[in-house]
């Protein structure tokens, strides 16, 4: 499912790319004259994967298939994040930029699975009371890291609940609803806020999100017809 999720998701950038570049055969998909996003496909694949999951239970390489077919599903459905997140096509604007974040995410918390992280397992602790408080410890902590714009850190603390504790204990961004609620304007706090995390300020993950998020150079929108989608939809 992993496998399949990455190399869905790698495929899906390299298409959009080449339709937006106008290089290549690739070509928008529309039925009638409306423009049919991948996420459709992917909405598709989701449902029809789970429910023969739900229904079969198969195993071997039927459920080896269903496995690839929902990661494909998943991959397609979160490249498209940002649009049903704003309900309008952006992908290729500035908010766009939220689909590769929750694709990576994803992508992060399926290789956390993968390696064998799993925050409700019981049978190394000392009972299940343990394992309820810890758990619910560790939940707050990723919850305020999430809320103070830390989000990959507080996803990751899930699993590993050091790393939630330490990044619930470090500065909020300053665009951050921990920030907006708890940093009044004018407070050391906010200062600091913002001397930490200057506008247009850059870091790693940024720079990942680049690689898939940026719009490709030299392009040109078609003009549309009236059976062509709008350029501003093309992918």
């Amino acid at each position: 499912m992993v496998l399949a999720f990455l190399t869905t998701f790698l495929a899906t950038r390299f298409v959009t790319h080449a339709i937006r570049s106008g290089r290549g055969p690739f070509r928008d998909a529309s039925v009638g004259g409306v423009h049919v996003h991948h996420e459709v496909y992917g909405i598709f694949l989701l449902l029809g994967s789970g429910t023969a999951e739900f229904a079969y239970r198969p195993g071997g390489g039927w459920g080896s298939l269903l496995a690839v077919l929902f990661g494909a599903g998943a991959a397609l459905t979160l490249d498209e994040f940002a649009l049903w997140l704003h309900l309008e096509d952006v992908y290729w604007s500035r908010e766009g930029r939220s689909s590769v974040d929750a694709v990576l995410i994803a992508l992060v918390i399926g290789v956390l699975l993968l390696i064998g992280a799993n925050p409700f397992d019981a049978d190394r602790s000392a009972g299940e009371g343990v394992v309820a408080l810890t758990l619910l410890v560790n939940l707050c902590a990723a919850l305020v890291a999430i809320l103070k714009g830390r989000v990959v850190l507080g996803v990751v603390g899930v699993f590993v609940p050091l790393v939630a504790v330490l990044a619930a204990l470090r500065l909020a961004r300053p665009t951050s609803p921990w920030a907006r609620r708890r940093y009044p304007a004018g407070s050391r706090r906010a200062a600091r806020s913002r001397q930490r995390f200057p506008p247009g300020r850059r870091n790693r993950w940024d720079a990942l999100v680049d690689l898939f998020a940026s719009v490709p150079h030299g392009t040109r929108p078609r003009t549309a017809t009236p059976t062509e989608p709008d350029p501003e939809h093309t992918r």
